[in-house]
């Protein structure tokens, strides 16, 4: 399964860098970043079984949350400052050069289950790198141009910063002023993307760092109810995981992703009204017995319900009384039992654990004899049926003829649906 959160398909240039340019002191140390996804089963589409990413957006997103909802950008703003430890001079190598390599390539991790111990697994990538660069001066006086456009675009070779070279790919989003540019620019793998001063810059800055992540979880219909947490971390610095050069120094040299994904199953049984009582009779009913004497082959009744569904589950009975490790139904007159035998049916979309479709799966009571189950998609008030009989080998035990005397013989069964497995 694999949740894409981004997708831009927008650009714009202007002057509103200050909206964005979000500066605050420099804090050195390891920064956390919580990233919470959610998963609930939806009736309007029970197909859809996927997690929802519930991580409150910040950077690009935070500030134009419509245009992100369109093109399917996410964005995650860290406050990580990046300084140049000495001049970039111009036409030198990748390494001291404006180097961006982000580790676009999948890695996974482990989620727990903080309740159950059950462990899942998760993929992340880093799908895009974003900032703000800033100048020790203008671009037009750091290249002679007669604006700030010009000078932003003839600073670097190739083209505008707002392209970068290959293989990063441009979103088309730029904002500039006399000083700063900044960017979003997606990482399609790991290769680093350079840009090539074309004149010395004494002193740069990138004022803060974005970046945009893709994720692969689990099939949540496989999960337990709960939540389910692990961590990854980054390395940042030169050589390591966000790798800017050896111009360009992050002051923060960890980033650790915190994962919460949230599971809340549904499990709801809808029995209809007068439903639990349950009256058994043979096919055709009781005349062929009462006027010709003739004993019935079995008796049985079916009886419907609703079942909501989205995690596995199992179900087993209880007995009140039972008879050779079978419920039973008993003639307390006569102190005389037989065997009442119970399966069930489930619906389309739920199968046993081996992928078969549920029809009259037998149902025993009695430690060991849980019968489990698992649904291909969220099962949305669909119907099943319980099927209780008195085989044809009891029926001669019920019902002797002769003895001059009717009978009532009665008995209860609790079924049980139970997600905790």
């Amino acid at each position: 399964m694999t949740l894409n959160i981004f997708s831009p398909r927008w650009r714009y240039r202007g002057s509103l860098l200050g909206l964005l340019a979000m500066l605050t002191s420099p804090s050195a140390g390891a920064v956390t970043q919580e990233i919470k996804a959610l998963f609930t089963p939806d009736s309007s589409n029970p197909q859809r079984n996927e997690f929802v990413n519930k991580t409150p957006p910040s950077g690009y997103c935070e500030y134009y949350p419509d245009i992100c909802a369109r093109s399917n950008i996410f964005s995650i703003r860290l406050m990580t400052r990046v300084e140049s430890n000495k001049a970039m001079q111009a036409n030198a190598d990748s390494r001291n050069s404006a180097m961006f390599k982000a580790p676009a390539g999948w890695r996974s991790l482990l989620v727990t289950n903080v309740d159950t111990g059950d462990v899942k697994r998760v993929e992340v990538r880093i799908a895009g790198i974003s900032s703000n660069y800033e100048l020790s001066d203008t671009a037009a006086k750091l290249t002679g141009a007669s604006n700030a456009e010009d000078g932003h675009t003839a600073l670097w070779k190739g083209s505008s910063w707002v392209n970068p070279a290959p293989p990063c790919q441009t979103t088309g989003v730029g904002f500039f002023s006399e000083k700063t540019y900044a960017f979003f620019w997606l990482t399609p793998n790991e290769s680093p993307c350079v840009k090539v001063a074309n004149f010395p810059i004494p002193a740069m800055s990138y004022t803060y760092l974005d970046f945009a992540y893709e994720l692969r979880t689990p099939n949540p219909l496989d999960m337990s109810s709960g939540n389910y947490t692990g961590s990854l971390s980054y390395r940042l610095g030169p050589g390591a995981d966000f790798d800017f050069g050896d111009v360009m120094i992050p002051n923060d040299p960890e980033l650790t992703l915190d994962f919460n994904l949230e599971v809340q199953h549904t499990l709801k049984v809808e029995i209809p009204p007068g439903g639990e009582k349950i009256q058994l009779v043979p096919v055709g009913g009781w005349q062929s017995w009462l006027h010709a004497g003739r004993r019935p082959v079995s008796l049985f009744r079916d009886q419907t319900f609703n079942i909501w569904a989205s995690s596995r589950f199992k179900m087993f009975i209880g007995c009140g009384p039972g008879f050779n490790g079978e419920c039973a139904l008993e003639d307390s007159e006569v102190n005389r039992r037989v065997e009442l035998f119970v399966f069930v049916s489930l619906p389309n979309g739920i199968t046993d654990l081996s992928g078969q479709p549920v029809r009259r799966v037998r149902l025993k009571p009695g430690a060991g004899n849980e019968q489990y189950f698992k649904p291909g998609f969220y099962v949305d008030r669909a119907p099943g049926t319980l099927h209780f009989e008195v085989p044809p080998h009891s029926m001669a035990n019920m019902l002797r003829p002769g003895e001059g005397r009717g009978g009532s013989y009665s008995g209860v069964v609790v079924v049980y649906w139970d997600s905790d497995i």
